[in-house]
């Protein structure tokens, strides 16, 4: 594509010209993830949301990057049906975590375990329903004295 490295492409113009499907599709997630990224540092500057960020990022990671999996799927939809801002897969896929903001523990933890119980997808079958933790944010690292 021209350049030393995907982060340097801005727009999705030069990837749409690859004839490789798949090539293209994992660029494409780069470099809209790359843009995503720049947009929720933004956000988070003046103070506002990035719940349609994180949305956008987990199709992508689902769609172009192929490394969620129906067990992420079902929680990130869980978290929409709870009401959630924002959700998507975290850490290296292929299962794991999910990250969501905007709704309760509570209301995503009973989601989930509606949409386990239905039994939906590979191995959703009610057992081995998923932990959710609440966390909040802290300040960053720093030296004790």
């Amino acid at each position: 594509l021209g350049v030393p490295a995907l982060r340097d492409i801005a727009g999705t113009g030069a990837v749409d010209r690859l004839t490789d499907p798949v090539l293209s599709r994992r660029a494409r997630h780069v470099v809209t993830e790359n843009a995503r990224v720049r947009e929720a540092v933004e956000r988070l500057r003046l103070g506002r949301g990035v719940g349609d960020l994180l949305w956008a990022s987990h199709a992508s990671l689902r769609d172009d990057y192929e490394v969620s999996c129906p067990e992420l799927d079902a929680i990130v939809e869980a978290a929409a049906q709870a009401g959630a801002e924002g959700a998507r897969l975290t850490g290296a896929g292929f299962g794991g975590c999910a990250l969501v903001v905007g709704a309760s523990p509570e209301a995503v933890a009973e989601a989930v375990a509606r949409r386990w119980a239905r039994g939906i997808g590979n191995g959703l079958d009610g057992r081995g329903l998923p932990t959710v933790f609440a966390v909040t944010a802290a300040d960053g690292a720093g030296r004790l004295r």
